[in-house]
This record gives structure tokens, C-alpha cells and sequence, in this order.
């Protein structure tokens, strides 16, 4: 058999390395053409590679998390009988989830080289091969992929119903199975009918949650998404849990954090958002607190224009920002994305509210743009429903503050000398200290609030 090293093709324009998120091969795997076998992150997608020719794996280079420059040997190929290797490479299978940030090199790391079996649990984004004719339409014990496609918190789910990820038919984009398939196979089928006799029941192709009881316990050994040791599972940090880390680091190791949080009386607020939802939505735009918050924060920003700026620190120069441009902290099943609102200032308030539906729709799909998730000057994080009563956000490098936005809650507040029920929430502000100074921050937390709690000063500003 000829040996074929395959290299790394060029998977973009302007890149230069991708960082291994998954491979979905081994050593002595054999491969057919067009098989996926590795999924590469770059600054701009993730990408899965396929084989350029049907044959045996001799070598794998690299480990998750390790990265790899474009035209490096990345597999070692045995190829079959009369297969020449080919002279042009087919470009790998873009898939839409963008990165606001591409990182360094990870360091190599001593001991042996891990690659997952092939039905590891894989990375968001991954392309896969189902079953023709296999979609939500079919019945669920006809069907089975030893590599299904799910989020993390999709197989964390499925872990905790005890269903296993690779007998449900997919119904989301690209192949992949959601929450909502994992609930209908549940409902459909007993767990653990027609499951092949090599895998316990339950198995979702992720790691257990800690002190969760599925049954009798796997052998010790290697995992599906790392070596294991004892009751231990080690799964590598790569791909966008590693950039989330990355950026988080890097701020509270650079920024100098201090928290203020004030209450807010939002009763006004909500009377006008509910006067306003209705034709609102005539228009197609459904109405949300969010951007009349977004409004609130321009306007401040604006009168506090220290906030909107960044820290040089190559020049040692304040760098004030002329546009607004808001990052929305969203919380996706791939991990933390902040989706990029721009030019605020220049917005209607339907404007913004079209353009936060847009960002949050994309989000939600995977579907993000490189371009929708860079430049914010400022960033707004809530977790809605479940954001609690305060907590200390961490700025988003290189900016200087950021909001968090809490729950809404009735509670007694005194009015022209009353105690009235009112509506009321904590803002937390987090601000850099090297260039924010205790009271600016102050002021500025008290602006953002003085507009939510008489919103109709915002139409002085709204555009």
C-alpha cells in the first residue's frame, strides 16, 4: 500500500493555523472517501476535514486543543490498492459558528497522545453522515448513528432522561439532534430498546455529571473524550470553551475589577413597554426591556464618554471611542457568545429591538457572523428570567465596563412620601479601575438608571 501524508488545506482566507477541536478518527481506523476525520477551528469558523481518499490511518498529528498550520502534515494515510493520492485537495465543510477572537498557539503538553473514538461526544458544529432516509419522519427504533451531532447541553440532557444521543433522528441543521427530538424519541420509546449490546443504556456520548447514577459503571480506561482515571473523566479544553476561558483571563488578570449595584424602579418602564408592545408588534417587532436598556446605556455613555473607551496599552494611551457599538452577552448551547449591536446611537427604538431579535435568532442557530461578534464598546449581560438578584460581571477585553441586568421583582418602595409596590430590579456595574475612578462609574450607573426610571426622557435621544 502507498503511504499518503495529507496536509492541512487552506480553509479560509487570511488563515494561517486551526486549532484541533475533535478528531473522529484513530490510528488502524479504516476511511472511506469524503469521511469526516478531524474538526479544525479557526478566528473566522470551525470546519470539519474529510478524507481525500478511501484507506487506512496510519498517523494522527496532534492532539485536541493543539494547533496546526495550514499545509502541515495533519493524517498519515495507507492508501488502498490502486487509489494514487489525489493532486487536488477537497475543501473542508464550513460550518457557521463564528468566534469573536482567535487564540494563541496551545501549548504542547507531555504524556500520550488522546485521540476519541469515533463516537465521541463532538464539538458543536460538526458535520456528520446520517442515514438516508432517517430524518424525525422515521421510527426511532429503526435508527442509529454511532456519531450523532448534538450541543453539549443537548447530550447533557439526554444523559439525565437516560436517553441514548445516537439512536434519535435528527430534525436540526446539518444533522443535528435538539432538545426538542431527544423529548419526542423519549415519549415515543422505552430508554434503552434496541440499544447495541456493547453500550450501556443511557449513554449520550458525553460525561456524567458528577454523582449521577446511570446504571452500573463503565470499565475504567480510556473514555469517549479523554483518559479516564478512577471515577474521573478528562475532557480536553478546546474550541470555544477554550477561547471563553482565554478572554475571561486575560480581563481579570488585566483589568482592575470594582463592582457598583444600585436598585432601579422600573414601574415606569414597564407601563410604557406595555403601552407600546402593541404596536410595536404591528409592525412586526416584538418589544422587549432590552432596548430601552440599550438606549438608556448609549445615552450615558454619551454624557460619560470615559466608559466607551478602551485602554491602549502598547501606546499607554486612552483611546476614546467615537461609535457606540453594544455587545449582548448571550448564552448559547455552544458556550458564551456577545453579538455586537452597531452604531446604537443611529437606531430607532424598533431599529434596535429588530436588530437584538436578529443577533439572538442567529445566535441560537449557530449561524453567527465573524463580523457580528467584534468591536463592541460596551457590553449589556443578563440572564433574563434566571439572572437573579445581582451578580459581578466580568468586563468584556478590551472594553471598560459592562452592565448586568437582573430580575424584575414587586417589592415596597416609597413614593411622595408612601409605600407604594413597585417594580424593581439590581443593575451590577463592573468597571475598570486603571480608568474609571469610583465616582464616575457612580454617575454613570446613576444616568443609566435615572432614563430607566423616567423613560421618557429617552425620546430626546432616540433617532
Amino acid at each position: 500500500m502507498a503511504r499518503y501524508e495529507f496536509k492541512l488545506p487552506d480553509i479560509g482566507e487570511g488563515v494561517t493555523e486551526g486549532e484541533i477541536v475533535s478528531w473522529l478518527v484513530r490510528p488502524g481506523d479504516p476511511v472511506t472517501f469524503d469521511q469526516p476525520i478531524v474538526e479544525i477551528m479557526t478566528d473566522k469558523a470551525t470546519v470539519t476535514i474529510t478524507a481525500p481518499k478511501a484507506g487506512t490511518v496510519v498517523e494522527t498529528n496532534g492532539k485536541v486543543g493543539d494547533t496546526i498550520p495550514v499545509h502541515g502534515v495533519l493524517v498519515v494515510f495507507e492508501l488502498e490498492p490502486g487509489a494514487d493520492p489525489p493532486s487536488v485537495t477537497r475543501a473542508p465543510v464550513p460550518v457557521p459558528v463564528e468566534l469573536p477572537e482567535a487564540p494563541p498557539a496551545a501549548p504542547k503538553t507531555n504524556g500520550t497522545s488522546v485521540h476519541p473514538p469515533a463516537d465521541a461526544a463532538l464539538a458543536v458544529g460538526q458535520i456528520q453522515e446520517t442515514l438516508p432516509g432517517m430524518r424525525g419522519g422515521s421510527r426511532a427504533s429503526a435508527y442509529f448513528n454511532s456519531k450523532p451531532l448534538a450541543t453539549p447541553h443537548t447530550r447533557k440532557f439526554a444523559r439525565d432522561i437516560n436517553v441514548d444521543l445516537r439512536r434519535v433522528p435528527p430534525t436540526g441543521e446539518n444533522g443535528r439532534v435538539t432538545m426538542t427530538d431527544v423529548e419526542s424519541f423519549q415519549g415515543r420509546e422505552a430508554p434503552g430498546e434496541g440499544a447495541p449490546p456493547d453500550m450501556p443504556v443511557g449513554h449520550a456520548g458525553g460525561p456524567a455529571s458528577p454523582g449521577q447514577s446511570r446504571g452500573p459503571a463503565p470499565a475504567l480506561g480510556r473514555g469517549p473524550l479523554g483518559e479516564r482515571e478512577g471515577a474521573e473523566q478528562r475532557v480536553p479544553l478546546a474550541g470555544l470553551r477554550r477561547r471563553i476561558a482565554q478572554k475571561m483571563s486575560r480581563s481579570k488578570s488585566t483589568a482592575a475589577h470594582f463592582t457598583f449595584v444600585e436598585e432601579c424602579d422600573v414601574t415606569e418602564l414597564k407601563a410604557l413597554r406595555a403601552r407600546l408592545k402593541e404596536p410595536a408588534q404591528a409592525r412586526g417587532v416584538k418589544l422587549t426591556f432590552l432596548p430601552f436598556i440599550v438606549k438608556a446605556v448609549v445615552a450615558s455613555l454619551k454624557a460619560h464618554p470615559i466608559l466607551n473607551s478602551t485602554l491602549d496599552e502598547s501606546t499607554n494611551e486612552i483611546v476614546y471611542r467615537s461609535t457606540y457599538n453594544i455587545g449582548i452577552a448571550a448564552a448559547t448551547d455552544a458556550g458564551l457568545m456577545v453579538p455586537v449591536l452597531r452604531e446604537a446611537d443611529k437606531r430607532s427604538l424598533l431599529d434596535v429591538a429588530r436588530e437584538i431579535e436578529r443577533l439572538g435568532e442567529d445566535a441560537r442557530r449557530g449561524k453567527t457572523k465573524h463580523e457580528d461578534l467584534v468591536g463592541s464598546t460596551f457590553t449589556i449581560t443578563s440572564l433574563g428570567a434566571k439572572s437573579g438578584l445581582l451578580a459581578t460581571p466580568i468586563i468584556n477585553f478590551p472594553e471598560v465596563a459592562i452592565l448586568g441586568v437582573h430580575q424584575m421583582k414587586q417589592k415596597p418602595v416609597v413614593k411622595n412620601g408612601q409605600i407604594v409596590v413597585g417594580d424593581v430590579m439590581l443593575l451590577s456595574l463592573s468597571f475598570d479601575h486603571r480608568i474609571v475612578d469610583g465616582h464616575v462609574g457612580a454617575a454613570f450607573a446613576y444616568e443609566v438608571i435615572g432614563y430607566l426610571e423616567q423613560p421618557e426622557r429617552l425620546w430626546l435621544e432616540l433617532t
